[in-house]
């Protein structure tokens, strides 16, 4: 079974990513993470370090803390 909190981190990341009209490649490429590892990142399945998730956050251009919210 997923983890909640990793499938809710998944969830706002992608909701951030389509408010701002990016593909999953885009964002992908922005934070430099592999596409395919960012779709298991939104699908909640990769519990990911610190680090990419400062990456996400510099490529959406949003504070860290709106990805918990």
């Amino acid at each position: 079974m997923k983890d909640p909190r990793l499938v809710d981190f998944g969830n706002k990341v992608r909701e951030i990513r389509k408010e701002k009209g990016l593909s999953q490649e885009a964002l992908a490429a922005l934070a430099d993470i592999d596409r395919s590892y960012m779709g298991h990142i939104e699908r909640g399945e990769k519990n990911i370090t610190l680090t990419k998730i400062y990456q996400i956050s510099e490529a959406l251009n949003v504070d860290l803390v709106v990805l918990f919210q």
